[in-house]
């Protein structure tokens, strides 16, 4: 008949089948779900001063500083019209901000400057005050100063535990402008 390991390497292949097929229903359960939720970001002192860069070239670059208010509940994502993020196929959050702003070198730049993970235990309501950004906001020439078009947004990564990584943006963005003088003095 069939011998120990015959039978083992069958009963091996079946499970690991039914897992799979679990794995794809536990994925597709969700897969349709809208992580999406208001945000309300404020900035307060802006300001930007012109340093030398430590680098080869030794050139001299804009260095912004900021501080911003967030506050967001991200429980109050909608799920198939119930209210919670954290369902059974999610791990974990990544939250992080973004400036997003344009210079004459480039049409685009994106800097994130905070971030945060948010696990299943975590207080998933953001009510952060006065906070200073985690992350420089350098520019790679002269371009922040008297830089009016400047954009925050919060975004976050859902990180779940079977299927796709969905990067979601918030839907209310915060546009600030950057002081047209150079600040000299320390912060």
């Amino acid at each position: 008949m069939h011998s120990f390991l015959t039978r083992a390497n069958a009963i091996l292949a079946y499970t690991l089948s039914v897992c799979a097929c679990l794995t794809f229903l536990c994925f597709l359960s969700t897969a349709f779900s809208h992580y999406d939720t208001d945000v309300r970001l404020r900035t307060f002192k802006t300001v930007v001063k012109n340093v030398p860069d430590y680098s080869a070239s030794r050139e001299k670059n804009d260095l912004g500083f900021l501080t911003f208010d967030i506050k967001t509940d991200i429980l109050l994502i909608k799920y198939f019209n119930k209210i919670f993020i954290f369902n059974w196929n999610v791990k974990q959050l990544f939250v992080y901000l973004v400036a997003e702003y344009q210079t004459k070198m480039n049409s685009l730049n994106q800097i994130i400057l905070w971030d945060k993970i948010i696990i299943r235990e975590d207080n998933a309501i953001l009510e952060l005050k006065n906070m200073n950004t985690k992350y420089y906001f350098w520019d790679d020439g002269n371009g922040l100063r008297g830089n009016n078009n400047i954009t925050l947004h919060l975004s976050w990564n859902v990180v779940p535990n079977a299927g796709l990584l969905p990067s979601i943006s918030a839907k209310n963005v915060h546009s600030f402008a950057f002081p047209s003088e150079y600040t000299t003095s320390r912060l």
